[in-house]
């Protein structure tokens, strides 16, 4: 349960929230990063330097290089990734990536099996922890996700609560589709991820993720053969979205 002060931070937010997508709703990416910065406060762009990442890291460049970027290593990601990392990082002029890690995988995942058994478990270890633990410090966060993703995210707008917390998610291309990051990527010669072309148009850990064939959904090789779809970092309605969650 919230304590009273976090209780009216929510509630305040959430008018914020409802007043920025009204005012928002037919700007562009670039504005609504804008207004991020201005309007919110301490606010971090958080990446998976995943297949599509490179399009909201050079928009939030543009703006300002020195905007913490926190990048999450589970340690089950894929070598192809955490060189993207380095060198898109490096070529945008990006000065503040944070790289942020579990410190207790010894303990609860110590051979490293969890995944197999329990997925959420798994996730939630590696991942939602340490970024809620280092989301902690900041007033807003900014996200890539986009409606045509999936299901879960077929109704996303600009910006959300984070969850129960008064932190306020900003989505600046949750109304872009898939050829509006192809001709962005065109115009903008920005390096896509190596696995792309390799048949991954969705890119997370190496032990759930798998190529996707022609005519499947972009996601499909997310947790393949189970109905989780979200890794445990994003909220729908103020709940966090696990397997099954959502239909």
């Amino acid at each position: 349960m919230l304590h009273s002060t976090a209780f009216d931070d929510a509630l305040r937010n959430d008018g914020r929230v409802a007043t920025l997508n009204a005012r928002l709703a037919h700007s562009g990416a670039n504005e609504v990063i804008k207004t991020a910065f201005s309007e919110i406060g301490n606010v971090a762009l958080v990446s998976s330097f995943g297949a599509d990442s490179v399009v909201l890291l050079r928009l939030v460049a543009q703006i300002n290089p020195q905007t913490t970027v926190l990048f999450v290593d589970t340690e089950m990601l894929f070598e192809e990734t955490l060189q993207y990392q380095e060198n898109v990082a490096a070529l945008l002029g990006l000065t503040n990536v944070r790289v942020i890690r579990a410190t207790d995988t010894d303990q609860h995942d110590p051979d490293g099996t969890l995944h197999k058994t329990n997925p959420d478990a798994c996730c939630s270890l590696r991942k939602t922890a340490p970024l809620q633990k280092a989301l902690a410090q900041y007033d807003g966060w900014i996200s890539g996700r986009k409606r045509h993703q999936s299901g879960t995210r077929s109704r996303l707008n600009m910006f959300e609560l984070d969850g129960t917390t008064s932190r306020i998610k900003v989505n600046p291309l949750a109304l872009w589709n898939p050829q509006d990051t192809v001709r962005f990527m065109k115009d903008t010669q920005m390096p896509r991820h190596p696995l792309v072309a390799k048949g991954y148009p969705s890119i997370g850990c190496a032990p759930c993720t798998t190529p996707v064939k022609s005519g499947e959904d972009p996601r499909a090789g997310r947790w393949r053969e189970t109905e989780k779809e979200e890794c445990g970092i994003h909220f729908v309605n103020g709940k966090m979205v696990r397997s099954g969650d959502m239909k």
